[in-house]
């Protein structure tokens, strides 16, 4: 609903960025299981990716999380 997104791999995961604007979206940082990823958002405030739990981290199967971020209106603040 709020458009294409671009994936790149960097370092340790994934970066997703809005197709249109470049703004960052998310990042996805997959576990040593390899089932599933940390999801992780970009903050304004820290200039960093940042966990998007409020009590820590949210790791989610990758399907889970891709729902996740784009039901969150806080991977979209940047558009």
């Amino acid at each position: 609903p709020h458009g294409a997104v671009c994936v790149e791999r960097r370092n340790r995961g994934y970066t997703l960025t809005h197709a249109a604007t470049g703004a960052p979206v998310a990042r996805l940082r997959p576990d040593p299981d390899g089932e599933h990823v940390e999801v992780l958002y970009w903050s304004l405030r820290t200039d960093r990716w940042s966990s998007t739990g409020p009590f820590g981290r949210t790791i989610l199967p990758l399907d889970q999380a891709l729902r996740f971020i784009a039901a969150e209106p806080i991977f979209w603040t940047l558009m």
